[in-house]
């Protein structure tokens, strides 16, 4: 135990009573004394790269877990990006965080386990987005046969660029647009990412030329140090571009993700330059060869149309001779057409006059007319006689039929009405009430008794039931009233109205 801690034995017993801070104090000092710096080795699980720049994340094995923190400054000196299930061996200290009771690594490097445990974690990644179909041929563009502008995303200072730039001037010069990244490193991925969304965000026709086919190239490294290739961000950008891919990262042995997902794979990156472009002298070679045969094809066709043309010469006639037959053939049509004339308009002259003997006057053909005309006005206005005559006889029929239709259906509303109201009228009657069982109770002046308060006890009340009456005493009811006094002490009651004989059923 620290001896900065004095405690002071509590009253009563000899056990020495600490504060919660002095406790947690000292076990820090304990902790950060005995484990200054040591070296851990576990799988990383729960990975959180926190908003402030911190890293949380545990490390675990078979037995145990242990919390593990980098901070904002260490966070950016580590080469690789953390993940689920990696096995690191970090550097650090063990301390303890008071605010949970917990005791942890402060983490300051971070390097992978073995390269087995890379190489599983880079398989489990290359399956996964395999399944997805980013790997698939189907998706893969064909490469330009002769780009004018190739993007280079690549380091500006290494010998990459070098190669790509001395090959392409060697093959076919042509413009090149380099896009400078760091190829290593913890923020090489995310710049190569945006180095490609970059080159496919050109427009093309703008200021800046927009690249036909983009290499993406790095010299050979250890299976660290090409990392950043191995990345989802990166092979996700690869996927997204609409510019067909080159990827040329390390040697001819070396294999990363992005080589999986471009267009075309290139062992090295002058093997990438050689992908790119053709041969320039080839292309001048194939080309003159090209010219030489077509000159060649056109001088042999022109040579057997020659040939052809010679021999269709020799079977012709000569044209003086064609056209001494052509004249005395016109000769000939000009004398025949002569005579045929004459006997045409001959025969077409005798044809009118007979044709003409035969026509009417137009006189004739207007008498003709009006005789038709007025036979056919004469029988017109007969049957219209007749039509009229039928109609009215028709008419008077259907208005003496309508009357009648009309009448009868009158009378018949009629009947209906009447025998409706009767109907009313009889089921508003008392009789028929008095029929379904119900009872009209009267006094002995017969008036209707309408509440059991006007009934006294020994009065004298009829019963009008539907077939007859009964006379009946009430033997209960209020008692019965003083005998009536002089008429000029008569209560105002005695001074009402006469009631109506017929009652109230209500």
């Amino acid at each position: 135990m620290s001896d900065s801690i004095i405690a002071t034995p509590s009253p009563g017993s000899n056990l020495p009573e600490f504060s919660v801070s002095e406790i947690s104090q000292a076990v820090k000092r304990t902790l950060e004394g005995n484990f200054e710096r040591i070296r851990v080795r576990g799988e990383v699980s729960k990975p959180n790269y926190h908003s402030s720049g911190h890293l949380y994340f545990s490390l675990k094995d078979e037995g145990a877990v242990i919390d593990a923190v980098c901070w904002r400054g260490s966070v950016g000196r580590l080469r690789l990006r953390l993940e689920h299930g990696m096995e690191l061996v970090v550097t650090g200290r063990i301390s303890s965080y008071a605010g949970s009771s917990k005791y942890q690594i402060i983490v300051e490097e971070a390097e992978l386990a073995g390269e087995g445990a890379l190489l599983k974690m880079l398989e489990e990644r290359r399956k996964r987005l395999a399944a997805e179909g980013l790997f698939d041929a189907e998706r893969k563009k064909a490469l330009p046969f002769l780009p004018t502008v190739i993007g280079v995303i690549t380091s500006p200072t290494g010998a990459v660029i070098r190669d790509i730039l001395h090959r392409l001037a060697d093959r076919f010069p042509c413009h090149v647009l380099l896009w400078p990244v760091a190829v290593q490193g913890d923020s090489a991925a995310a710049q190569v990412a945006a180095a490609i969304a970059g080159f496919n965000r050109l427009a093309a026709g703008g200021p800046v030329p927009r690249p036909d086919v983009i290499i993406v190239a790095r010299g050979g490294g250890n299976l660290e140090d090409l990392m950043p290739f191995n990345e989802e961000a990166v092979v996700r950008a690869v996927v997204a571009s609409a510019i067909p891919l080159i990827s040329a990262v390390g040697h001819e042995t070396d294999t990363t993700l992005i080589d999986f997902a471009s267009d075309r794979r290139a062992p090295t990156p002058t093997a990438a330059a050689e992908m790119a472009v053709p041969v320039r002298a080839d292309l001048l070679g194939e080309t003159t060869e090209h010219g030489l045969r077509l000159a060649r094809a056109a001088y042999r066709l022109l040579a057997e149309h020659r040939v052809r043309l010679e021999g269709l010469a020799r079977g012709l006639i000569h044209p003086a001779r064609l056209l001494e037959d052509m004249t005395q053939r016109l000769d000939g049509w000009t004398e025949r057409l002569g005579h045929s004339l004459k006997g045409y308009f001959a025969a077409r002259i005798e044809r009118l006059t007979r044709l003409g003997a035969g026509l009417v006057t137009p006189q004739q053909l207007i008498d003709r007319k009006r005789l038709r005309l007025a036979d056919a006005a004469a029988a017109l206005r007969q049957n219209a006689q007749q039509k009229v005559t039928a109609k009215q006889h028709q008419f008077a029929g259907a208005v003496a039929l309508l009357r009648q239709e009309v009448l009868e259906n009158l009378l018949q509303r009629g009947r209906l009405r009447l025998e409706s109201l009767a109907g009313l009228l009889d089921s508003y009657s008392y009789e028929q009430v008095l029929a379904r069982g119900f009872a009209l109770v009267q006094d002995a002046a017969g008036h209707a008794v309408q509440s059991a308060k006007a009934v006294s006890a020994g009065a004298t009340l009829r019963l009008q039931f539907a077939d007859g009456q009964v006379p009946v005493t009430a033997t209960g009811g209020a008692e019965k009233p003083p005998p009536a006094s002089a008429p000029s002490s008569a209560s105002p009651a005695s001074k009402r109205k006469p009631e109506d004989k017929q009652g109230s059923l209500l």
